[in-house]
């Protein structure tokens, strides 16, 4: 599965989102994506799966269907997400 982290940079919850990604790769030693919602590939594919709120974290399938979204500054918990990124 793919889990992405669409979020804004320099803004006032992206240092606690930076440090949701890094405390992730530490803990699991896998990665998460992150898109920036304001580039071309990201305004792409906050279309695509209607994300309109920063910031989310969106867990997909491999043919791309949502399993699962968590919006707003609330992250989930490491385990939450770390169920989707290891599953093949």
């Amino acid at each position: 599965m793919r889990v992405v982290v669409v979020y804004r940079q320099n803004t006032d919850y992206s240092r606690s989102v930076e440090t949701f990604v890094s405390d992730f790769t530490r803990q699991t030693g896998r990665t998460l994506e992150t898109v920036d919602p304001d580039s071309l590939d990201g305004i792409t594919f906050c279309s695509s799966y209607d994300i309109i709120e920063y910031p989310s974290v969106i867990a997909l399938s491999h043919d791309g269907q949502v399993q699962n979204i968590w919006k707003s500054t609330m992250l989930p918990t490491i385990s939450e997400v770390s169920y989707y990124a290891t599953q093949n």
